[in-house]
């Protein structure tokens, strides 16, 4: 079970520029920070996958497993994990997060 969520995992950034596992959608978060992740990337008007990991058996544990975070959200930029709510909050105030999005090509 195991291999497969993380081989699944591994085609969602792979696949994706920017992907946020989180509790809930974008639309509907089921968390208060997942909701403030999706905020950010919204205000910033990028283009993300959101993957509500309460949806599918094993990824919610899965994710946490992979990354070694111990918590949900977990944002993913170009295949490499930046962090929970907490990080993505800090550096999306210092401008950090815009220039890493700038640099990839991922703003609008």
């Amino acid at each position: 079970m195991e291999n497969v969520v993380f081989e699944r995992i591994r085609q969602d950034i792979a696949g994706n520029d920017i992907v946020l596992y989180m509790k809930g959608s974008a639309i509907f978060p089921q968390d208060g920070f997942s909701a403030a992740v999706a905020q950010v990337l919204d205000s910033m008007g990028v283009v993300y996958k959101d993957i509500d990991v309460l949806l599918e058996p094993g990824l919610h544990q899965g994710i946490k497993e992979f990354t070694n975070w111990p918590n949900v959200p977990q944002l993913y930029v170009k295949g490499e994990f930046i962090g929970g709510c907490d990080i993505v909050r800090e550096i999306y105030a210092s401008g950090e997060l815009h220039r890493l999005l700038e640099e990839n090509d991922l703003l609008p």
